[in-house]
């Protein structure tokens, strides 16, 4: 069983920027994939970006070259680092772990609130 725990969101001005964190607790030797995904109101959860134990990631388009995930293994915390914020990146944001065993967790999510 793996918990999350997700801290950074807040609100920021358009052109902002912000760093979301999300540590996992539990069985964290046993995940191999951490990501983060967001929901904005009346719309589907999407994939925001993905980092692999071993340093492999995925990054939606919408956010490349603005956005960067990294981690930490040795502290199985995932980052998120959020760069040149538009409105339209509001959005709750939620933490995954997939495990080796393609089990997938997720945090109860935070809040990113981007001003114009």
């Amino acid at each position: 069983q793996v918990q999350l725990v997700e801290s950074g969101g807040g609100l920021v001005q358009a052109g902002g920027s912000l760093r979301l964190s999300c540590a996992a607790s539990g069985s964290g030797f046993s995940i191999n994939a951490m990501g983060w995904y967001r929901q904005a109101p009346g719309k589907q959860r999407e994939l925001v970006a993905t980092i692999t134990r071993s340093g492999i990631t995925n990054i939606a388009s919408s956010v490349t070259g603005r956005f960067t995930i990294s981690r930490d293994n040795a502290k199985n915390t995932v980052y998120l680092q959020m760069n040149s914020l538009k409105p339209e990146d509001a959005a709750v944001y939620y933490c995954s772990a997939t495990t080796w065993s393609a089990i997938t967790s997720w945090g109860q999510g935070t809040q990113v609130t981007v001003s114009s």
